[in-house]
């Protein structure tokens, strides 16, 4: 399980220096190709600069607090991005109109193993007047950041 200290070295790693964080998504690049591609693809315009440069930097701590338990993953295929984003999609549709937090709730039920990371993504995303994330952002950062989350640990569950 990656548990939240790891995730918080880890995230005071990658928000020490921008040559750091540079590092990681270089590595990233080298290993997750695939993934790396999806968080630049067109589907991410929409979004503002400084909520895709909080998306890569909350992948990149994701993607190396799970290497740093498991070492290294299989490459994660486009297929695999596929599937885990619609589910998660179809997940926060059925949790209804209500508030963010509460349509998350249904995302920690099944995933005990995840729920440091699913708390670290969800903290990240809340609203907070120093934070990047606009409110139409929120919910799409967050089904994408739980996508990879799935996809980096599918053979481990």
């Amino acid at each position: 399980m990656v548990e939240a200290y790891i995730i918080d070295e880890v995230t005071e790693e990658l928000s020490a220096s921008e040559k750091a964080l540079e590092h990681a998504l270089d590595l990233m690049n080298q290993q997750q190709p695939v993934l790396l591609g999806y968080l630049f693809s067109e589907s991410f315009e929409a979004f503002e600069e400084r909520e895709r440069e909080f998306l890569l930097f909350l992948s990149s701590v994701i993607w190396k607090s799970i290497f740093r338990v498991w070492g290294s993953q299989n490459e994660v295929s486009e297929v695999q991005i596929e599937t885990a984003e619609e589910r998660n999609w179809s997940i926060i549709k059925l949790a209804g109109g209500k508030d963010f937090q509460e349509r998350l709730n249904s995302f920690f039920e099944d995933h005990p193993e995840k729920e440091d990371l699913l708390s670290f993504i969800e903290d990240a995303l809340l609203e907070d007047e120093d934070s990047p994330v606009t409110a139409e952002g929120r919910e799409p950062l967050f089904v994408s950041l739980k996508t990879v989350i799935d996809c980096l640990l599918e053979p481990h569950l």
